[in-house]
């Protein structure tokens, strides 16, 4: 039986529990210049048990500041923070690539409570 090279490995439900994906909202956004690769900085508000954490995202072929302050995300809160440049990453704004390898966020398509959990 040949592999999908696209399929992930099987996990247990305890590893998928091990990964913290929550929803926030992007508070602030700006252009990134000292990223190696076209980035933003953005703060993402997770609610009032998690706060407000910064994030570095490679999202700039299709959306600007204007168009991202507001927006819904889901976000990994549990990695340990990451320096990119000057800028100390808390958390990971997720998405997927598009034919073109541009990343669309992962957004959540109705309102919920500020950090409530990915299950």
């Amino acid at each position: 039986m040949a592999m999908n090279p696209d399929a992930a490995p099987t996990i247990a439900w305890d590893d998928f529990l091990k990964v913290d994906l929550r929803v926030g909202r992007i508070v602030k956004a700006e252009v990134f210049p000292e990223a190696r690769k076209p980035a933003y900085k953005l703060l993402v508000d997770l609610g009032p048990a998690l706060g407000c954490k910064k994030s570095s995202a490679q999202i700039t072929d299709l959306y600007t500041p204007e168009t991202l302050v507001g927006k819904l995300v889901v976000a990994v809160v549990n990695f340990p923070p990451k320096q990119i440049g000057p800028w100390m990453s808390e958390c990971l704004v997720t998405g997927f690539h598009d034919e073109l390898g541009r990343v669309a966020l992962c957004i959540p398509d109705q309102s919920v409570p500020l950090g409530t959990r990915l299950f």
